[in-house]
């Protein structure tokens, strides 16, 4: 696949959104219809969080594999091109939910939380916006978590909240902690961590390990799209979707993932990308990579 050729990835869901506020997914024909659209609005990966299926009870995570199977077999049904990016995001030591539901799943790509950050926010007064919470990835954890992706073939994708967590995969790099290619997901609008400004990129991608595949995940509303726009003329590859965002370029809300998918692949060919189908993403990812492949 050539490097013209950008990756969408739909994030589906995301952790806690409430779906009694917003258009969430959280039962498995609820996440099969989403993929749907999402796959005909261009997207070839979903990201997807696994919610608690008891009545009421869909805006908290869940790490029972057979929910995880039950959403997955559901996605996979209904949109069987499709890939599928597992989140494995836990707070504490105690990760045998996550790992539970990677055997469980298998999924083709799943995130690897690359380091630890302070996840904070403050409401206009002052007050912080939820208790101050650390998001604890330790590299005790990190190898963990990366020996299971391994032993289920799933492509660890390194999210980095922060400058000093990107420079860390690096770090793994050499040390012999990850493997060559790398995925990166640069983590852009969380309050405490980078900001969702396209100025930065360019910075951020100097300390890309050489070779190394990106994206951006950009949390916020119409900052967002500025972002999109200049990681495709950069040649990095793309995510939106409900986790991420509720917003459209042109400041509506969006009803479902399809508009922001639909958004996203007129962002990529107006910086004169053409949209990677799922085949051509399976391609890639068994392909040979070098450095000079980077997009």
């Amino acid at each position: 696949m050539t490097p013209e050729r950008a990756i969408l990835t739909c994030a589906i869901n995301g952790v806690l959104t409430d779906p009694a506020q917003h258009p969430v997914p959280v039962r498995p024909d609820e996440l099969a219809a989403e993929a749907r659209r999402a796959r005909d609005a261009g997207a070839s990966v979903i990201h997807v969080h696994f919610r608690r299926q008891e009545p009421g009870m869909g805006r908290l995570p869940s790490w029972d594999p057979a929910v995880a199977k039950a959403c997955c077999d559901a996605i996979r049904t209904g949109a069987p091109d499709l890939l599928i990016n597992m989140s494995t995001g836990v707070v504490g030591d105690d990760i045998a939910g996550p790992l539970a539901c990677l055997d469980a799943v298998r999924p083709e790509l799943a995130a690897l939380n690359a380091g630890s950050l302070n996840y904070l926010k403050t409401r206009q007064d002052g007050a912080w916006a939820w208790p101050p919470m650390l998001f604890d990835n330790p590299v005790a954890k990190i190898s963990k978590f990366f020996a299971k992706m391994q032993e289920v073939g799933a492509i660890p994708e390194c999210e980095c909240f922060d400058t000093g967590i990107l420079r860390s995969v690096g770090l793994f790099l050499h040390n012999g902690l990850l493997r060559p290619p790398v995925h990166v997901s640069l983590v852009m609008g969380v309050a405490s961590g980078m900001p969702a400004k396209a100025a930065w990129l360019p910075l951020l991608l100097a300390e890309m390990p050489a070779g190394a595949y990106w994206q951006t995940i950009v949390i916020g509303r119409d900052e967002v799209w500025d972002v999109h726009r200049r990681t495709a003329e950069l040649g990095g590859h793309l995510r939106t979707g409900l986790e991420d965002t509720f917003s459209l370029p042109d400041g509506t809300k969006a009803a479902s993932n399809g508009p922001l998918i639909e958004a996203l692949a007129r962002v990529a060919r107006e910086a004169g990308r053409e949209i990677a189908t799922p085949a051509e993403v399976r391609a890639m990812l068994a392909a040979p990579h070098t450095p000079e492949e980077t997009a």
